[in-house]
């Protein structure tokens, strides 16, 4: 068990695993020793910066969200965090999903050497999502109550599965929004991805782009897209806390909330530069060492890897896709409210998610319909997560009355969770 420990800590960090990926590749490569130690320890500080940048974002959303929740004032209403439901499921199944994790890891490179789909999955917190969910879904299908290496089997399978065919949704895409195929999209909301990159072409045109938009002189610091991104943050913590009055924002914000508010925006806009240096730092070492792997363990390889490599080719989208997708995310909550339970729990807006997810749909909307696509995307992506969300919370209830209250937020995993609980259900 503590070898499963260690294995599952060691391969669910993603710097370590794209690190380790590199080092494979740059010996492939036979470089030399100097260059396989410089491409390993700068991916892995690629990849590091990466995720401090967006830890720094999410320091920054969170009281947005808080603030959201305290203004809407709904009952009995979740707000999907992945990791919540992880670590509930977690108690109970640790580690059967530490040997899914592992099993599905290399089922990938299995699919990835022998089928035409090339992507190898190095989003690692994702491989941990995703094997949590189907150990979880199928841990309490009367089918597998006597056979708990069939169900591993089985999860495994389907975790695999799913990261090695959703990267391939997102190649059209990635093609038009990196102008190359050097790599995939590695997280798991890809659903809504290739979602908005297919309807973007019949509402917008792509020359008409979210970076092409045309602003007024007087507001021409607005070209710059992190002033442009704290720019609207302030306007949205400011909006959001007069409307839930001077006491919930100063909880939230600080006595003089407005300087907080300032603070925050321009805190988020920080993050997201962080991103873009972690970005490029990490793309600069991991495309060329997956060469090695590609020509001597999985031939034309390709890394799938996490939904902020795209942020760097169109940041505004970005911007456009996380608005709209929190219009997207209100609507369905609306929606929600109005069924009284006919179309599954209520989900608050996860800032989080909408800026993650809306904001990768935006960047694939805006790849073929210009900004047009970008709102399209960005709006259908909270629409239709929230709306998963929503029958998932139920659904966990439903199957095992200690996963009441969570959630997964990102499509893929709703898609999956309602597939699975539809069979739990009628195998019970």
């Amino acid at each position: 068990m503590a070898i499963l420990n260690f294995l599952q800590a060691f391969l669910s960090n993603a710097s370590i695993l794209v690190g380790l990926m590199a080092l494979i590749g740059l010996l492939a490569l036979k470089r030399p020793f100097e260059e396989v130690v410089t491409g390993t320890i700068k991916t892995i500080l690629g990849f590091l910066v990466l995720g401090a940048g967006a830890g720094v974002v999410v320091g920054a959303i969170v009281p947005l969200g808080t603030l959201f929740t305290s203004v809407l004032n709904i009952p009995n209403a979740a707000v999907p965090v992945n990791e919540v439901f992880t670590s509930i499921v977690q108690e109970t199944l640790g580690r059967q999903i530490s040997l899914v994790f592992l099993f599905a890891f290399l089922f990938n490179l299995l699919l990835a050497r022998v089928t035409k789909f090339k992507y190898i999955w190095l989003t690692g917190h994702h491989t941990l999502f995703i094997a949590t969910l189907t150990t979880g879904m199928l841990s309490v299908m009367p089918v597998f109550a006597n056979s708990e290496w069939l169900m591993i089997a089985v999860a495994s399978i389907i975790s695999g599965f799913m990261m090695t065919f959703m990267p391939a949704l997102s190649m059209p895409f990635m093609k038009k929004i990196t102008g190359g195929d050097s790599f995939a999209m590695g997280h798991f909301g890809i659903t809504t991805y290739a979602l908005a990159g297919y309807l973007g072409q019949f509402v917008g045109d792509p020359e008409d782009s979210t970076e092409n938009i045309e602003f007024p002189n007087w507001i021409g610091f607005m070209k710059e897209p992190l002033v442009a991104m704290a720019s609207v943050m302030l306007i949205i913590y400011v909006v959001v806390g007069l409307l839930s009055g001077s006491e919930a924002a100063a909880a939230n914000l600080g006595q003089y909330w407005p300087v907080g508010a300032f603070l925050q925006s321009l805190t988020f806009a920080g993050g997201i530069a962080i991103i873009l240096l972690g970005v490029r730092m990490t793309l600069a070492e991991i495309v060329p060492a997956f060469r090695g792997i590609a020509e001597k363990i999985v031939p034309d390889a390709k890394p799938a890897l996490d939904c902020p490599v795209v942020f760097p080719y169109a940041p505004n989208a970005v911007l456009v896709g996380y608005l709209a997708s929190i219009v997207g995310g209100l609507l369905a909550m609306a929606i929600q409210l109005l069924a009284k339970g006919a179309v599954g729990g209520v989900i608050l807006p996860s800032m989080i998610i909408h800026f993650f997810v809306g904001g990768t749909a935006g960047v694939f909307g805006n790849s073929t319909g210009g900004r047009k696509g970008a709102m399209l995307g960005g709006f259908l992506c909270g629409l239709i997560f929230t709306l998963l969300a929503g029958t998932t919370y139920l659904s966990f209830g439903g199957l095992n009355p200690e996963w009441t209250g969570s959630s997964f937020g990102d499509t893929d995993f709703g898609v999956l969770g309602n597939i699975l609980s539809f069979v739990g259900n009628l195998l019970k």
